[in-house]
């Protein structure tokens, strides 16, 4: 799996708006000067995660954008599926709908494996979790193993 542009810079402006205080509405601008963010390029991430639900915007002064909902029921997987489709895919193409033939058939159980272990990361962190550094313990388990940023 390859985290995108996009999807890194979704989840890091949802970020922003998770720790906004009050609840109050934020610019784009400002989130951009935040995250260090194009914001041409953010205003089409923030308009994909507001047609999938995640962030509500105000127009006007005392505009800006904001979740929609809390950032305990927000996961990282629902940000990244919002402005990149589906976590997993294989040519374009969910694991499910692929098929193999032969010495390659063994493929499609382990595309659906991976698949399956990304969900379950990406499914059960929150925005909440990770703007309060609170991972669950597997995952930081997993990303403490000194081997997991090494390529063989």
């Amino acid at each position: 799996m390859r985290i995108s542009a996009r999807a890194d810079y979704a989840v890091r402006a949802a970020l922003e708006l998770t720790t906004s205080p009050g609840d109050a509405p934020l610019k784009a601008e400002a989130i951009a000067a935040a995250q260090a963010i194009p914001h041409k390029f953010l205003e089409g991430i923030l308009n994909d995660m507001r047609r999938a639900g995640l962030v509500v915007s105000r127009r006007g002064g005392n505009g800006g954008y904001r979740l929609a909902r809390a950032a305990n029921s927000i996961t990282v997987a629902d940000v990244i599926r919002a402005v990149d489709g589906p976590l997993v895919s294989v040519r374009g193409v969910r694991p499910p709908e692929l098929s193999y033939s032969g010495p390659a058939e063994s493929l499609l159980p382990l595309w659906i494996a991976v698949r399956a272990n990304v969900r379950q990361i990406l499914d059960v962190v929150t925005l909440a979790d990770v703007a309060s550094a609170g991972l669950p313990d597997d995952v930081s388990a997993l990303a403490a193993d000194p081997e997991a940023w090494t390529n063989p």
